[in-house]
Parts: C-alpha cells; structure tokens; sequence
C-alpha cells in the first residue's frame, strides 16, 4: 500500500506566543513506545551539550501550548536538534507528539538549562554516564563532544532499559560514534557502551544500581577497587527516579559529592521528563 503525503502541520504565530517555531527533519521509530527526532535550530540558540530545553505543541481548539522539558540529544555544535522521547498513550504532549512527521512544525523554548554539563563537575579521570530509558538522552550530546574527552581519559555510557529492543542508539555506540569526523579516533580509545537489560536474556542483565552495587561493572573495566574512586570518578544521572536515587546514594557512600553550576562537584543529575 502506498502512504498518502499529508500536509504539514504548521503553527501560526498567533499560536506560537513567545516560543521559537521549528520545522520537524526526520523522526525515527525505535519501538512503539520509542521514538526520536530532530528539528531546525535557530541561528540564535545557544546550549552546553548535556542541557535540556521546553519542546511543545500548541494547545487544543485554542487552548494555552503544551511544552515538557526535554535533553537536548545532539552536542552543542550540531547544526540541528535533536530529541529522545518515550510515547505516552495519554499523554498531554507525547500522545500528539508521537504523531510528527516531517515538514511539521513544532514550539521550541528560548532557555535551555540544565546541571548534565561538563561545566558543572570538577576536574577527574572517568566520567561515568549513567541513564536508564530516555535518560540516554543527554549522553548522546556529552559523548559526541570532543570537550569530554580532552577533560577525560575515559567515558563510560551506562544504559540500562527493560528489553533489548529498548536499546535505541546501540548501533551509535558500538559502530557509528567510531566513524565521527571530530570524536571518532577518540571513541575508540576513550569511550565505552555499557548496556543492561532487566527483563530479558542479555549479554548482561540486571538493574544499573545493582550492577554498581555488586561491584559487577568495575570487574567489567577492569578498576581494580571495585567501587567508585573519588579522586577519579565523575558521574551524570539521568532517568527514573528510582534509579536516580539509588545511584546518588552508591555515589555519596563512596565519597562523591553532588555538585551543580553554581559548585561544581564529583556527580550531577536530572530526571528524565515525560509526559
């Protein structure tokens, strides 16, 4: 059967209010609760790679716009931008958001902020990026920017999600990310993808905490402590709550401290937004 082109959804500036209007480049499907896209940047907008920004869609039949906060996926340099987003059913946002397609338009935030930036950690040896679901999000920017690895000998991107399917943007990290003009010879030597699947049979399976926990993802890089080392380790948190919490509190057992723009520390975090 062959698709029907439809007309692109377009916004007036009516609608728009004081939000930037940007037109949707791809959106790729991952699962049926997965999905990613990108849209135009405007010439004006400025981020730190890791930084999150409002995303939204007009409201209803006139009704007030409807934006969530949302990690920016691409590093600070890309020409577009780029976002990971679960499918909410009922959703307020993500129930339409779902739906874009290319040539559509969407309400982009003026503001971008966030704590997941190099800037907000003191100087270390690993950095440790630890996401589960859609909390890949910001570590898809920090770990395509070349400041990560002049600031560290190795960066650790820990994914952990329920089934294998949910592994979206495994393919970056254990081939593509190899063959980026500006990181890739760095990649190679610096980076490691370290993925864990809770509900089904994996290479390796198990909660990211418990892993940590256990001592299980040291053995795995070969750091002889076993535990995370203050005086090297830096750590970003992003995703559920849970195991947000949980990880903070590994992190602070071993002597890192939370820090933040304002006082950058050994760790920092953000939850991942949904809705």
């Amino acid at each position: 059967m062959t698709a029907v082109a439809t007309a692109p959804v377009l916004i007036s500036p009516e609608q728009a209010g004081p939000h930037n209007v940007e037109t949707v480049l791809w959106v790729k499907h991952w699962t049926p609760f997965l999905f990613s896209f990108a849209i135009t940047r405007p010439a004006s907008f400025r981020f730190r790679s890791g930084e999150f920004v409002m995303i939204g869609l007009p409201g209803l039949d006139g009704g007030k716009a409807i934006l969530r906060a949302y990690s920016v996926a691409s590093p600070s340099f890309a020409d577009e931008l780029e976002f990971f987003s679960i499918k909410v059913a009922d959703g307020p946002l993500t129930s339409r958001l779902q739906k874009i397609q290319t040539g559509d338009q969407i309400l982009l935030g003026k503001k971008p902020t966030g704590t997941l930036v190099l800037d907000a950690l003191t100087p270390g040896k690993r950095l440790f990026l630890i996401g589960t679901g859609t909390g890949l999000a910001p570590w898809l920017a920090v770990a395509r920017d070349p400041e990560a690895y002049a600031a560290y000998e190795q960066i650790i991107v820990c994914h952990g999600v329920r089934t294998v399917d949910e592994l979206a943007y495994r393919d970056l990290f254990t081939r593509d990310i190899f063959d980026d003009p500006l990181v890739g010879d760095e990649a190679r030597k610096q980076l490691v993808y370290y993925p864990s699947v809770t509900r089904e049979a994996f290479e390796r399976t198990g909660r990211i905490t418990t892993l940590i926990e256990n001592g299980q993802i040291f053995r795995d890089l070969g750091i002889e402590a076993s535990q995370f080392d203050a005086r090297y380790d830096r750590a970003m948190l992003c995703g559920s709550m849970a195991m947000i919490k949980d990880t903070a509190a590994l992190l602070e057992l071993h002597g890192l401290k939370e820090g933040s723009n304002a006082a950058p520390g050994d760790y920092v975090l953000e939850r991942a937004f949904v809705g």
